[in-house]
């Protein structure tokens, strides 16, 4: 390893967040994720499997990339809006941009065990 490796290696452990403060907030994002809720189906957004990326950089920006049930879903416009403003309730987090994506394309094999039992689909 040559001193210059080193450097950067050692800048950036010193500039990531600590593991147990990366869980925490991890925990949080999620507990909020989950109170937004698609109108059309009675399952939270989380659950659902539209959230496909969350990224928190160290100075506590979050980037999120998520998408809909449907490319059409009349609530489209809204929704990014919803999730940044559930995230920002975090106190600690510093600002939030929601992307929409539609690659891939969502469907039920994303849902989680709890989603499909809350819409009896075992």
């Amino acid at each position: 390893m040559t001193d210059d490796t080193a450097a950067s290696t050692e800048l950036q452990a010193a500039s990531a967040l600590p593991q147990a403060e990366l869980d925490r907030l991890t925990d949080q994002l999620i507990e909020k994720l989950k109170t937004v809720f698609d109108p059309e189906i009675p399952v939270d957004i989380y659950e659902l499997g539209l959230i496909y990326k969350v990224d928190v950089s160290d100075d506590k920006d979050v980037a999120i990339d998520m998408t809909l049930t449907a490319p059409g879903c009349p609530v489209a416009g809204e929704m990014p809006g919803w999730v940044r403003d559930a995230v920002m309730e975090i106190k600690d987090i510093k600002s939030c941009h929601v992307d929409l994506v539609f690659e891939p394309p969502w469907d039920p094999s994303r849902m989680s065990d709890e989603a499909k039992l809350q819409l009896n689909m075992f």
